[in-house]
Formats: C-alpha cells, structure tokens, sequence
C-alpha cells in the first residue's frame, strides 16, 4: 500500500507543481486563476488521497476533506474571477473572446 500511496503523492506534487508553472507562466489574472484552480484542486486531492492510502486509520477522513476541496474550489475561484472582471481588470491583449461581456449584452437587450 505504501507504494500506491507515493504513487498517487507524487501525482498530486506533479499536479501542484504544474500549477505554481501556469501562476507563473501565463499572461493575465484570469488564466492564472484557471491554471490555479485546476492543477491546485487536483494536487491537493491526489495529495491527501495518497496519505489516506498510506494511513488506511485515516482514509475516511482524507476522503472527506478531498470532496470538500473538489467542492470549495472551484467555486471559489469562481468568485475570484467574477470580482476581478467586475473590478474591470482587462482580459490579455490577445484574447480572442470575452464571454462575459457577451452574456452581458445579451441580457442588456432584453
């Protein structure tokens, strides 16, 4: 079990790993909050997971706190983006899209 467990620790220190990346290498808040959420959710699921694999006494619990993880974070930096566009930071120079923006005007004419 010990192996499976360092297996699934390394993935999720991989997962993290890619993230601290993508917070560094992308262009704009809104890209970052995205390489955020994702890489971060994952890591520390695999994370936890792993030690709850390694510690059969608390895999109950690991479980617990990873659902509660998959569940908070993304809805959180959900909030995060919606206060960053609101607050009128700009999208990145080359962006093709602005959904938000979109949707916004579709209500408008209504």
């Amino acid at each position: 079990m010990d192996l499976l467990g360092w297996i699934v620790i390394i993935t999720g220190v991989a997962f993290l790993f890619l993230g601290c990346l993508g917070i560094i290498r992308l262009p704009d808040v809104y890209n970052r909050v995205q390489a955020g959420t994702k890489c971060t959710t994952m890591g520390a699921c695999f994370t936890i997971i792993g030690v709850g694999i390694m510690q059969p006494g608390w895999f109950w619990k690991t479980l617990i706190i990873a659902v509660f993880i998959l569940i908070s974070n993304p809805v959180s930096s959900h909030a995060l983006g919606r206060a960053a566009y609101k607050s009128g930071i700009p999208l990145w120079g080359k962006s093709k899209t602005n959904q938000a923006a979109e949707f916004e005007q579709k209500q408008k004419k209504r």
